[in-house]
């Protein structure tokens, strides 16, 4: 079944009042996905969808949603999270917001979950801040509301749900459908992720979604059906990164999957093209292929897609037109082979600026036994290379057993694209070194309760260069009051020894053999002071420190 189309909210028929744009699916899109069910279907569209053309860059995010969730008309920001107008192209008081949360699967451990457009969107910061990573649920109004704005919900969960959250994210009725197809979208194409949080899914291929998620997603699913915003979005999606999202174009699938028709194939009977004639699925007339912001000097790479069926010669490649010497690609052509293939075809172009300014030019193809040709749009814009300051670590605030809130002072005037906030976690006399990107002060730390203490320093990024790290800001977990806690330090093994971590200096340093004699006393270590030893066993103890730490030196 192909799409029933909804409206939201009657902001939409300000650019619908021309008529109803229906999506024009790519024919051939699906057709690896005829004749089957369940998990080879899921697994199916995993391999359809999974392989995508990165965005050019996660803090570039703001540039992209100026094209997939603005009112074209107004400019303001498509806010699924709020009711407060803000208006492009400004971004300020909104976030990138990740639907699906990033800490699921540990963020930058998937460059591509990271920075999925098919997942994320724009949001006001406080009700972003307010939906942490919890699952989507239906609120219990009868019990207390942690945070409600008329349009996102947060609170205690209905009976069933949530997965053990305590809490759960609950959002308007009008965008219920958008979040569970994005939800859908997302435990498919990522099924192969290791995941971290098991709030509303299972460590499975299928069906991935628990029990109560399904049931949930289903039902938010049916009640509100694939609206002409998602078709728009989807459409927009499909020309900057090269892939879909299913559920939209055929929103039984969810069906298919999950649902009532359990066991049904599929069958996409909308293909255009007669069965046998040469057909070029992707890319499509004025796709485009933005490689971001560079400095001089440096060059980037972006991929795209090509898939066809029952081509017949070779696809021609050429950059023309305007800066075309400043991108480069790697084949002249391509074979019908490589592209009529079931992983259809990538290719890497490479942009490469010789002056700043913004740069464009188009891709031609050609050939394949298609009539006619297609024009890719090429984009890139070119930098100064930036002078980066250490900005000003401030103290953690909102420290709770489990998370806390990282906070500094950004450097005035600077540009900025995003932050590394550096942790150094302290667990059982052990430290381990980690690092989030953050898009500005106020970050959110979600997994403090996987250490006793730690620090933290940050540093600015500015198109690849990184600034010196500011300054270090010793974190405690509210409640904890004994020494351990008031004097945080580690030992880190090196070759031949070990080393002394701590956010700052060390006292009276007692190292004791296995066999329990004192070999050395050091009255005063900085961090990051190495000690070299004979191979062994030893046992370490400092000054006001709970419990000795053992070491192996090798």
């Amino acid at each position: 079944m192909r799409i029933n189309i909804v409206f939201k909210t009657a902001l939409v028929a300000v650019f619908l009042c021309a008529g109803i744009a229906h999506a024009e699916i790519p024919a051939g899109y699906y057709s690896s996905l005829n004749g089957k069910k369940e998990a080879e279907l899921k697994t199916a569209i995993y391999n359809l969808v999974r392989n995508f053309t990165l965005v050019s860059s996660y803090s570039a995010l703001p540039s992209y949603f100026q094209r997939t969730d603005v009112y074209p008309e107004s400019r303001r920001w498509w806010d699924m999270y709020s009711d407060i107008p803000f208006y492009a192209p400004s971004f300020s008081g909104l976030n990138r917001e990740h639907s699906f949360p990033k800490s699921w699967w540990g963020g930058l451990t998937d460059v591509s979950a990271y920075v999925d457009l098919n997942h994320l969107y724009p949001s006001e910061a406080a009700a972003n801040m307010a939906k942490s990573n919890y699952p989507l649920g239906e609120v219990n109004t009868n019990q207390n509301v942690k945070f409600q704005n008329g349009i996102t919900t947060v609170g205690y969960p209905m009976a069933g749900q949530g997965g053990g959250a305590q809490y759960v994210f609950e959002p308007a009725d009008e965008y219920k459908g958008d979040f569970a197809r994005t939800y859908f979208y997302m435990v498919t194409c990522y099924q192969d992720l290791t995941w971290k949080y098991f709030y509303m899914v299972s460590q499975n291929t299928y069906p991935t979604l628990t029990t109560w998620a399904a049931n949930l997603l289903l039902k938010w699913h049916r009640e509100d059906p694939v609206s002409q915003k998602e078709i728009d979005r989807n459409e927009e999606v499909y020309k900057i990164q090269n892939n879909r999202n299913p559920f939209i174009d055929y929103p039984d699938l969810a069906e298919l999957i999950w649902g009532n028709k359990v066991g049904q194939p599929f069958d996409a009977s909308t293909s255009s093209t007669p069965v046998g004639e040469p057909n070029l699925i992707t890319p499509v007339q004025d796709m485009s292929l933005d490689f971001g912001q560079v400095a001089i000097g440096k060059t980037t790479t972006a991929k795209l897609w090509f898939k066809g069926e029952n081509l017949t010669s070779s696809v021609n490649l050429t950059v023309y037109t305007g800066d075309n010497t400043y991108f480069t690609v790697p084949n002249k052509s391509i074979s019908a082979s490589l592209i009529n293939s079931n992983d259809g075809y990538w290719i890497t172009m490479t942009y490469a600026p010789q002056q700043i300014g913004q740069h464009q030019s188009r891709l031609l193809i050609q050939g394949g036994g298609v009539p006619g040709s297609r024009g890719i749009q090429l984009l890139g814009e070119c930098f100064e290379i930036p002078t980066l300051t250490a900005p000003t670590a401030t103290e953690a605030t909102d420290i709770t057993q489990t998370s806390y809130v990282a906070n500094w002072i950004p450097v005035d005037g600077e540009v900025v694209d995003y932050y590394y906030i550096n942790r150094t976690q302290y667990k059982d006399g052990k430290a381990s070194s980690s690092q989030i990107l953050a898009e500005e002060p106020g970050t959110l730390i979600e997994d403090f309760d996987f250490s006793d203490n730690e620090t933290y320093t940050v540093q600015s990024v500015r198109l690849g260069y990184v600034s010196p790290e500011s300054n270090l800001i010793s974190v405690k977990r509210s409640g904890v009051y004994d020494v351990a806690a008031d004097n945080p330090w580690a030992i880190d093994n090196i070759p031949g020894g070990i080393r002394i971590m701590g956010p700052s200096t060390v006292h009276d340093i007692r190292i004791f053999d296995a066999a329990g004699r004192l070999v050395m006393v050091i009255e005063t270590a900085e961090p990051y002071t190495d000690i070299y030893l004979p191979a062994g066993a030893y046992i370490v103890t400092a000054e006001k420190s709970v419990n000795p730490v053992k070491a192996i030196v090798r």
